[in-house]
């Protein structure tokens, strides 16, 4: 564990030496409200053994239970290899390759990465990687505003059924930028985007239209329909994707007549565990004609003087490369370790094992929609496909049915109605190759008893 070496009196000198009477004062412009609470439940001053010991047992509260929460976070089975090859020290110590020439093996990874990545999504071009998938749809955004030349408006069209996470993260990024995101409602009944209720701007001036797929309820959107318009009306498409589900459903570079035009999601689902909250990655791919203002970096595949295959940084748009406030990007580093992990991953199911993946997950969640249907009270909300995630609507509030599950080890899903209120007491339930038959069934005899 760290050792911090500075005295009190060390402490002291450095505080005059910079004119400020305590710590806390180098933190004064941060709001009190803001800051972390007193942790009055950690001890002071145990040794290194109690300090083990007391942490040891607080591991040993995090039971594992049977999850059926998804809401942009998936529990997919990952092969021991995955990690065991990316916890290396040849990987897991790697960081940002400024020099080339001296970080082939990182850019090779990146390079396949991007590789298979732009493959899955039928696009050109991917970029290394952003912090996560609601940051990468930030900066799709603000890339669609740059790209689109045709259009002078800052107006960007996102459908209601994204993820409210990501809506929320691009607000907060572009939203001093002059940029106004304007909400498209979903359908009540399917739960998609209707083009009907695109039709009020039909002729404006809109410089893209965001489209998820499958959204957030895990509804399948009319990706066709949407990205003909979009364009008809010179817009760009940035679709949010799950990339699972890829394997499965029509690629986006495939979307209606052109292609979607910018391609974002969450890679977590690719080799990444369920830990606590994060690590994520997001990722991002576009057309040809738009690389140069993807944010990030782009690996490509060459050949020095002597005739031997190498790798170097092509493309290198942050701001850490001298362009400063013409860089296409404020997010100076990739998530390479959660890369890796994720190359990896792809590489050892391939194409053909990442589409079993997305078979299972959807028959599982048939499967489960099937025992739903057979509970009193309970009430699929929409009447469209879906991937593997579906919505219900329970005859009881959603919170105290959760803390019932919850008890008996099992986490039943995302309440939709913080969110979503008009949805009423509405559960996101998801499934994964993970879930099987009887843990299907043991979730829904328990759901059914909670309530009774």
């Amino acid at each position: 564990m760290p050792y911090i070496p500075h005295t009190d009196a060390d402490v002291k000198m450095m505080l005059d030496t910079i004119g400020v009477n305590d710590i806390e004062d180098l933190f004064d412009e941060i709001p009190r409200s803001l800051r972390c609470q007193p942790m009055d439940k950690i001890p002071q001053g145990i040794s290194e053994m109690q300090a083990a010991q007391l942490l040891g047992k607080c591991a040993q509260q995090d039971v594992r239970s049977l999850c059926f929460i998804g809401a942009g976070a998936y529990e997919h089975h990952i092969p021991a290899a995955v990690w065991d090859i990316t916890s290396r020290g040849e990987f897991m110590t790697a960081y940002t390759p400024y020099q080339a020439e001296a970080s082939q093996g990182t850019l090779q990874v990146v390079y396949e990465y991007q590789t298979m990545m732009a493959s899955l999504m039928g696009m050109d071009v991917s970029n290394a990687s952003l912090y996560d998938g609601a940051s990468a749809m930030a900066e799709a955004v603000l890339m669609a505003i740059r790209a689109n030349r045709r259009s002078k408006s800052h107006v960007v069209l996102v459908a209601g059924s994204l993820h409210p996470n990501y809506r929320k993260v691009a607000h907060t990024i572009v939203a001093n930028q002059g940029i106004e995101l304007v909400e498209i409602p979903f359908d009540g009944t399917g739960g998609h985007i209707n083009v009907a209720s695109l039709q009020q701007y039909s002729g404006q001036d809109i410089a893209a239209l965001v489209i998820p797929q499958p959204n957030f309820f895990g509804v399948l959107e009319d990706v066709d329909i949407l990205t003909d318009w979009a364009h008809a009306q010179n817009a760009l498409v940035i679709g949010v994707v799950n990339p699972i589900a890829m394997s499965l459903l029509k690629e986006p570079g495939q979307w209606g007549t052109d292609g979607a035009d910018i391609v974002c999601g969450e890679g977590q689902p690719l080799g990444v565990p369920l830990a606590s909250g994060g690590p994520y990655f997001g990722f991002m791919c576009c057309k040809q004609k738009f690389v140069r203002q993807l944010p990030g970096r782009i690996v490509g595949r060459t050949v020095d003087s002597e005739g031997k295959l190498g790798f170097t940084l092509t493309l290198q748009a942050r701001e850490q490369h001298i362009r400063r406030s013409k860089a296409t990007s404020n997010i100076c580093t990739n998530q390479g370790l959660a890369v890796t992990a994720a190359t990896i991953h792809m590489s050892l199911l391939g194409a053909e094992g990442i589409k079993q993946v997305a078979l299972a997950s959807h028959a599982n969640c048939k499967l489960l929609s099937q025992h739903l249907a057979e509970l009193t009270g309970v009430d699929v909300i929409f009447n469209r496909h879906y991937f593997h995630e579906i919505a219900v609507r329970l005859p009881k509030p959603v919170a105290s049915t959760l803390a019932k599950l919850a008890q008996q080890g099992i986490q039943a899903g995302y309440d939709l109605s913080a969110d979503y209120p008009e949805l009423g007491q509405a559960l996101l339930i998801c499934t994964t190759e993970t879930k099987s038959a009887e843990a299907i069934k043991t979730f829904c005899q328990a759901l059914a008893d909670s309530i009774i």
